[in-house]
């Protein structure tokens, strides 16, 4: 990369960190109205995820539960129901990522399962020209720190940042060129299956810079890692419609079961985690439209791309933050994310991303 391109894709991230205290009146507008999430009130959502099962002997379910608990999201409660021999919710003591995991007896007729998560979220802003004491747990940044098996921060990945953030000097002019790079360079690529693997050695390399969310988020925070800034993906689900007309920015169903989505958060001294969402600036930019956008100064992609810094609507509902999570009951492999239902049966494991073979459905509604 020469020093010319470093310099311009520094100086986009800085502009893009101002974006976010535009005044609206000067930001492009879309439907009739700005791309502008706001802090609104709390709206709580029933959060419902119903598996059947064939008849094939002993199996095994893992199912997501919101385990959140910020100023933008808080559980009221999760209950559940169906012909298990076992059913729990249980805490991973690493992460505090909750499931609910269950066991169906061999002779079980029509293993099913209903969980139900009531929960209530709203918008989340940051106001970037305020500053406060915050604080957080040193090991939650440590983590934050860390490379995981699909976020390896030497080789490639951080090459790749040293590049992105030369001359970058504080840690939001790291972040906001990281989020510039990912806009102006990466792209969504249709045919990934889900939400990608989240394996971003391959994003940077085999996959060409193309992916899904988690393809994508999982990169910008595998790159802000790796230039010292402690970063985190949050997986989740859209459980309603955007309100500022972009449909792929939420879910226009109320049945979500394919509406799973990651976003990102990173830590900056004096506010505390920020929200980051690049994946859904290249959604918007690859599948708004029939038309592939490509340039994010477009008038339709610039609101986002500006929001979508320090930002987000509160139509989607996080499940954790967890990497390499080991599921309770099922020894050796680990998940890189716990996004989706999982389940397991004497034939092997269930394809999380098939949810008709699984089966599985997923509905979201306003209460």
């Amino acid at each position: 990369m020469s020093r010319s391109t470093r310099r311009s894709i520094l100086k986009a991230g800085l502009a893009a960190g101002l974006l976010p205290m535009m005044p609206l009146a000067l930001r492009p507008a879309f439907a009739g109205q700005t791309y502008a999430p706001q802090v609104g009130e709390w709206t709580a959502y029933d959060l419902q995820t119903t598996i059947t099962l064939a008849k094939n002997g002993p199996s095994q379910v893992w199912l997501p539960v919101p385990s959140v608990q910020t100023e933008w999201q808080r559980s009221v409660g999760d209950s559940f129901t169906g012909n298990a021999a076992q059913a729990e919710i249980v805490t991973d003591p690493a992460s505090g990522a909750k499931m609910l995991h269950a066991r169906f007896d061999a002779g079980t007729d029509s293993p099913t399962l209903t969980l139900t998560s009531r929960v209530e979220t709203r918008g989340r802003v940051t106001d970037w020209s305020k500053t406060a004491r915050v604080s957080e747990d040193p090991a939650v940044l440590q983590a934050a720190l860390t490379g995981s098996s699909h976020k390896p921060l030497d080789g490639i990945v951080a090459e790749k940042a040293a590049q992105i953030t030369k001359g970058a000097v504080t840690d939001r002019e790291k972040v906001a060129a990281v989020y510039a790079w990912i806009v102006a360079n990466c792209h969504r690529d249709m045919d990934v299956a889900g939400c990608g693997s989240g394996d971003i050695q391959a994003t940077l390399t085999t996959a060409g810079l193309g992916g899904k969310c988690a393809d994508l988020n999982g990169l910008f925070v595998g790159l802000v890692r790796a230039s010292g800034v402690p970063a985190r993906d949050v997986y989740g689900v859209r459980v309603a419609p955007s309100a500022f007309g972009y449909k792929q920015l939420g879910a226009n169903s109320p049945t979500v079961t394919g509406a799973q989505h990651c976003r990102a958060e990173v830590w900056l001294s004096g506010l505390g985690w920020v929200a980051m969402d690049p994946a859904d600036v290249l959604k918007v930019m690859r599948a708004e439209t029939e038309t592939w956008i490509k340039n994010p100064a477009d008038p339709l992609v610039a609101p986002v791309n500006a929001a979508l810094q320090g930002n987000w609507e509160g139509n989607w509902v996080a499940f954790n933050t967890a990497s390499d999570l080991a599921l309770p009951g099922r020894d050796g492999e680990t998940l890189p994310f716990l996004m989706y239902p999982q389940g397991l049966t004497p034939q092997g494991k269930l394809d999380e991303l098939d949810a008709k073979s699984f089966a599985y459905e997923m509905t979201a509604t306003a209460v």
